[in-house]
């Protein structure tokens, strides 16, 4: 056999290597529980939380197969969340801060409401800020998207002892309500709105 190894020059170790068979059973557990915990992870990041938890030199190509055997490696379409809703019976105001140039704090203040997505469920956030110093006067974090949400961030704003010029926002339902409508109001602040459609208006 050395003879025949030294005519196809090939190693003596070549020959007589035999391919071990994987189990891939306990790996096949692991991807899925890895998974399930992490649903958005694809198979690069499912192979660097197994070999971080579980200590396994495991190769991702490896991983790849087995989620694709698994049908876990097409991602879930991420949800979104919608923060607005111009479709409402309130009135609407003209844009002032068009084409205007902010020259000192709290002359104008821009309002708006995002969304931060959990590992279980989304929280929202409405913030209040100056234009001028770029510093939030204002803002509450919660659970749902209603009223209390744009009422408290406008409160709290207030309550630092700054007031502004004009408040601007978007023409959402939660700006444009009687309520905070009638608080900015009695603040004698004048409202802006951004044109429905014209995200590039919005604060």
């Amino acid at each position: 056999m050395s003879l025949l190894c030294q005519v196809l020059e090939c190693p003596r170790s070549t020959y007589y290597y035999r391919a071990q068979p994987q189990d891939d059973a306990q790996l096949r557990t692991a991807i899925q529980e890895t998974a399930g915990a992490w649903p958005t992870y694809g198979y690069r990041r499912i192979t660097a939380q197994i070999r971080r938890d579980r200590k396994w030199q495991v190769n991702s190509k490896r991983v790849r197969r087995i989620m694709h055997l698994l049908r876990l490696s097409r991602r879930p379409k991420r949800k979104k969340r919608r923060t607005t809703n111009s479709g409402h019976a309130f009135p609407r105001y003209l844009n002032l801060v068009q084409g205007l140039a902010v020259t000192r704090p709290d002359q104008v203040w821009v309002a708006d409401i995002t969304y931060i997505r959990l590992k279980s469920e989304f929280v929202y956030l409405a913030v209040l800020m100056d234009v001028f110093t770029r510093r939030i006067r204002g803002w509450y974090l919660g659970r749902n998207l209603d009223q209390e949400l744009t009422m408290t961030s406008l409160k709290r704003a207030l309550a630092s002892g700054h007031r502004p010029g004009i408040h601007h926002s978007d023409q959402g339902i939660h700006y444009a309500a009687s309520a905070y409508v009638a608080l900015l109001r009695d603040q004698e602040i004048s409202i802006s709105m951004a044109e429905v459609g014209a995200a590039w208006q919005n604060g």
